[in-house]
């Protein structure tokens, strides 16, 4: 491999001459520039990128953690945010937490002592012991998607809210008024404003979340599964299940169709977090999309603002309901092969 002073001798100047070219430094001639690029080319040099962030405190490195790579929605966020990053002349360490906050505190441990120059998160847990000190470390920070309350970094988020209040008044109308909820983990700041959420939206139309109509999930497919199955055992099953995830809505999907049941003859079915997977499930189901692509790149954009010394604001985006034909299309009657 070319060193600096192989390109140096190759161009017939000093080594601090190169040094000056590959640093775009205006006090170079103009020859001098064009025969260090020349012999660069004739050499294959490629800089050193740890001599270069030991001289200028810099990696042009990014940290990414996500809370499960495995999640269609968070590799598409992971996938927007590398490419945001690649524009702005960054690249991205990603590590995978696996809804566990003790990977998750692994991952960021790891890439700070990486002198990463920022760090993305999406925290597997809201109560992370780690994160006010990583917060405080002087290694900027933004959270995207999830956040910890307290923590005091800048939070780049979808409101799912309103597409809530959408959703449950597309199901009133088809006549709906049995509705369920797979919620996520408490412990997530997005696990309690969904379930929250679907409450206030259902209250606007007069209707109640009882507690046998609320299944406690983990973001994973098994916990759909087995929230679903509890529904279905109930003496009066809802006529609609909410899946805050589209993981979760899977494994209901896996429930549903296990009990020789049909979607949305027998039970409507529909989700947080659309997925192009939906589009091509038996029916394809009705879904809420976050702005994946709009996250990652602003997440990415809020990160380097920190980084190179501006003030980013929070920046919170819209979702939007997204209907197909899994409610149906007009209410059912009351089933007693549930």
């Amino acid at each position: 491999m070319a060193s600096i002073k192989d390109v140096a001798a190759e161009a017939g100047v000093s080594v601090a001459t190169v040094s000056r070219v590959l640093n775009s430094h205006p006090s170079v001639s103009p020859d001098a520039r064009r025969r260090v690029l020349a012999a660069v080319d004739v050499l294959g040099y490629r800089p050193n990128a740890v001599a270069r962030s030991l001289r200028t405190d810099q990696t042009r490195t990014l940290g990414l953690v996500i809370s499960d790579v495995l999640n269609p929605y968070f590799t598409e966020l992971a996938r927007f945010v590398e490419e945001e990053a690649r524009a702005l002349g960054y690249s991205v360490i990603i590590g995978n937490a696996d809804e566990r906050p003790d990977l998750q505190e692994h991952h960021v441990r790891t890439l700070l002592d990486r002198r990463i120059d920022g760090l993305l998160v999406s925290p597997a847990d809201g109560s992370s012991p780690l994160m006010p000190g990583s917060a405080g470390s002087g290694t900027p920070m933004v959270f995207v998607d999830r956040w910890i309350q307290g923590v005091d970094v800048p939070v780049v988020r979808a409101d799912g809210r309103d597409a809530i209040r959408d959703l449950v008044a597309h199901l009133h109308g088809l006549g709906h008024r049995r509705l369920a909820i797979i919620a996520g983990p408490a412990a997530t700041t997005t696990g309690n404003e969904r379930v929250e959420a679907f409450r206030e939206a259902l209250s606007e139309h007069g209707l109640a979340l009882p507690d046998t109509y609320i299944g406690q999930g983990d973001f994973q497919a098994d916990s759909g599964r087995r929230a679903t199955e509890r529904f279905l055992a109930l003496p009066e099953p809802p006529e609609v299940v909410f899946a805050a995830d589209n993981l979760m809505a899977l494994g209901a999907l896996d429930a549903i169709r296990a009990r020789g049941l049909h979607v949305p003859r027998d039970i409507g079915l529909a989700a947080f977090d659309d997925i192009p997977w939906f589009l091509h499930t038996d029916p394809p189901i009705t879904a809420i999309a976050q702005p994946t692509g709009e996250l990652g790149r602003a997440a990415v954009r809020a990160l380097v603002d920190l980084i190179e010394g501006r003030s980013p604001r929070p920046v919170t985006l819209p979702a939007r309901l997204v209907v197909r034909s899994s409610c149906g299309e007009h209410a059912s009657n009351p089933r007693s092969n549930l």
